[in-house]
């Protein structure tokens, strides 16, 4: 009896906890309905798919897709743009939030720590939708943005998002305001949770803020940064899709356009459904070949485990 529990440990532990599975039932059918089920159309990147044939009745073209992907200059553009835009993405999403924590571990004062935290934190809560819109008003020709600095220098109008040499800075500055908080916050409670005697034992060594921040608030935050840092690999095909369909427009194209948008015009909007669905399964194989490095890479650099 014991060794068939010992083979089959898993009927075990269904036996011991099913009202908990029965409770993760429920979710486990949605996304089987939801995130699984819709895979099965992943065979229209492989077909001359034609909306009114349907899927049986569509051409087969096997790769041809595929090859396409590299033919079009805008398709490349795409994904140039994607690299850039997400890669340096990531880069000031972790250098920021390092230097805003360990700043605001500095703050003695309770309140002003709390009300700072909360202000940086705010923005992670508001939809592109909404910040997209605040955006084009504020870096509008006739925005704000325009009107300091006419009134300051004198300067012309500068279309933020219609200059393609701007658009680039405006995007990655703009998601760094929204979302480093939230990295900031998971930062700084990696910083509370360093032992205190080590801050004690460097402060009676005569180690100055400047010095305790360098020997042990750093070492004691770098486990949580080669975690983030490595985990961050498996997004680096996702430059934010909601952020800059909400923001972008045909005279940015050639540097602001990123694979998820490119897919978007391809299908939905050109009747490209076969092609854009080879990008988008092109895209989602990388990103599933590089989350499993990443994952790896966390498990032998700082013993990250998923369960």
């Amino acid at each position: 009896m014991n060794t068939q529990a010992k083979k089959n440990p898993w009927k075990k532990e269904i036996k011991k906890h099913w009202p908990l599975y029965v409770l993760c039932l429920p979710a486990l059918i949605f996304v089987l309905i939801f995130a699984y089920g819709p895979m099965v159309g992943l065979v229209i990147a492989f077909q001359n798919y034609k909306p009114w044939l349907g899927i049986t009745r569509s051409a087969w073209i096997g790769m041809d897709n595929f090859a396409r992907i590299f033919q079009y200059e805008e398709s490349t553009q795409a994904i140039v743009n994607t690299l850039i835009i997400a890669v340096i993405k990531i880069i000031v999403g972790i250098i920021v939030p390092i230097i805003m924590a360990i700043l605001l571990n500095e703050i003695r004062h309770v309140g002003t720590k709390k009300s700072i935290q909360t202000l940086v934190y705010l923005p992670h809560f508001l939809s592109w939708v909404t910040i997209a819109g605040i955006m084009i008003d504020i870096l509008g020709l006739d925005g704000g943005i325009n009107h300091l600095l006419a009134s300051i220098f004198g300067t012309k109008p500068i279309f933020f998002l219609g200059d393609p040499a701007l658009f680039r800075p405006t995007i990655i500055i703009s998601d760094l305001w929204k979302n480093f908080g939230f990295g900031m916050i998971v930062y700084l409670a990696t910083i509370t949770g360093i032992d205190p005697s080590y801050y004690e034992a460097a402060e009676i060594d005569g180690a100055s803020r400047r010095q305790q921040i360098r020997h042990v608030t750093l070492p004691g935050m770098l486990p949580m940064i080669i975690v983030i840092a490595t985990l961050s690999l498996g997004s680096v095909l996702d430059a934010g899709f909601d952020q800059i369909f909400n923001l972008y427009n045909p005279l940015v194209y050639s540097t602001g356009d990123i694979i998820d948008t490119y897919v978007y015009r391809s299908s939905l909007l050109n009747g490209q459904y076969g092609f854009g669905t080879a990008v988008g399964l092109f895209k989602s194989g990388i990103s599933f070949v590089l989350i499993v490095i990443s994952y790896r890479i966390a498990y032998k650099a700082a013993n990250y485990k998923i369960f």
